[in-house]
């Protein structure tokens, strides 16, 4: 089977997580796709795959005669999707030779747009893969799972020589908890690659150091004509924090450019929340970042008197380059492996995280790969059958070199 018939397959199992939850899968719908994988993996003769109770798919290729001693290599994808945008009932849509223009998705009133999406030409000629304007497509990241899968069928089906293959998908990396229950010492590899990124080429080991700051407002709301020196009107105060915030949003950076992102904001004036998500890549950054937030609401209790701002910060994810530079190895052979296949190597920081930030500090070096996905989390979601087979091929390429190597 073809990298993009199984994707076609993947993205019509609703796999979204959900951030409300506190259960492990957070959604039982997670399984739908685990069980369907091990049933796949099973029937390309990769007999040891199972699913734990926690949603987590393992299994391993054992090495070949004569690439015993090669490293344990690893690939992993995570199965969930995002939870702020519908995953349920994806309608893809297949572009044949597409023209690099404007797409109209659906009857949604949306368009995938040249003008926002500048990228699009440089897709002319190729096999697009896009949604109908009213769910994600789920390339973020079942192009990744369809990936790993399409390699270790060619692995089996053709007898190539490997070391041991480890393969693993994880539930709810969305929410950010993809690594918690993963099992390093189960999965059995001495380094893997996460494939979670975007366009064929993309090589990534640094990513941003997170941290999530949830914000609780409480007002004192009386009647409006008798409010003078009184009410506080907890939305204004959320404003008011906003804006004592540096203007450095998501829309304002790039590159290493960290940010502070307000992804909710809700209430009245008796009380509201709001949420910010906190990124850089400089750990010092990261700390000055959260020391400013702090600060901010140190200055509104005092404005407002003490308990009228309430502040909770949870890191996230920690920056995988300081885990990842005494291996470089993983680095310079997927470069290695993209020119020989003809694609541009792209080494970039990652503007996010991967489930690989979190296994670095676990113990098992994890960088991460494109998937040939572009415009994840959102309507405007959209591969190319082009970008997954080239992805497809890098993989087995990792594999050809590490299965040369010696431990």
């Amino acid at each position: 089977m073809k990298t993009y018939e199984r994707f076609l397959n993947y993205v019509k199992i609703h796999t979204a997580s959900s951030e409300e939850s506190t259960t492990v899968p957070t959604t039982a719908r997670q399984f739908d796709l685990a069980k369907l994988l091990v049933e796949e993996l099973h029937s390309i003769g990769v007999a040891n795959a199972r699913v734990d109770d926690k949603c987590y798919v393992y299994a391993s290729i054992s090495a070949t005669p004569g690439c015993e001693d090669a490293p344990a290599l690893g690939f992993i994808a995570h199965m969930d999707t995002v939870p702020d945008f519908s995953g349920e009932n994806v309608q893809p849509r297949i572009i044949e030779n597409y023209d690099g223009g404007e797409v109209v998705l659906g009857t949604s009133g949306r368009t995938l747009s040249p003008e926002k999406l500048p990228h699009l030409p440089l897709l002319k000629g190729r096999t697009l893969i896009v949604t109908d304007g009213t769910t994600v497509l789920g390339g973020d990241d079942k192009a990744g799972v369809a990936e790993i899968v399409t390699a270790a069928e060619t692995v089996i089906r053709e007898n190539r020589p490997h070391g041991k293959l480890c393969i693993g998908f994880t539930p709810d990396e969305e929410v950010g908890s993809g690594a918690d229950n993963f099992d390093v010492a189960a999965f059995g590899a001495d380094f893997a690659y996460t494939v979670d990124g975007g366009a064929e080429g993309e090589i990534e080991y640094e990513n941003f150091n997170a941290a999530g700051a949830k914000i609780r407002i409480n007002g004192f709301n009386i009647h409006p004509g008798d409010s003078k020196n009184k009410m506080i009107n907890a939305l204004l105060v959320a404003m008011e924090l906003n804006s004592m915030l540096p203007d450095e949003t998501p829309r304002n950076t790039e590159k290493y450019e960290g940010f502070f992102h307000l992804t909710d904001l809700g209430g009245s004036v008796e009380h509201c929340e709001m949420s910010y998500i906190l990124r850089d890549h400089s750990a010092e950054i990261m700390k000055a970042r959260k020391a400013t937030i702090e600060h901010a609401v140190k200055l509104l209790n005092e404005k407002y008197g003490e308990g009228t701002v309430e502040l909770a910060i949870r890191d996230q994810y920690l920056n995988m380059a300081e885990k990842i530079r005494p291996c470089m190895h993983l680095i310079d052979n997927a470069v290695e492996a993209a020119k020989e296949l003809g694609v541009e190597p792209r080494v970039q920081p990652i503007r996010g995280g991967t489930d690989g930030a979190r296994l670095s500090f676990m113990g098992l070096p994890c960088p991460n790969l494109g998937t040939g996905d572009f415009a994840c989390h959102g309507p405007y979601e959209h591969v190319t059958v082009e970008g997954m087979e080239k992805c497809t091929e890098l993989v087995l390429k990792l594999i050809e070199k590490y299965s040369a190597m010696k431990r």
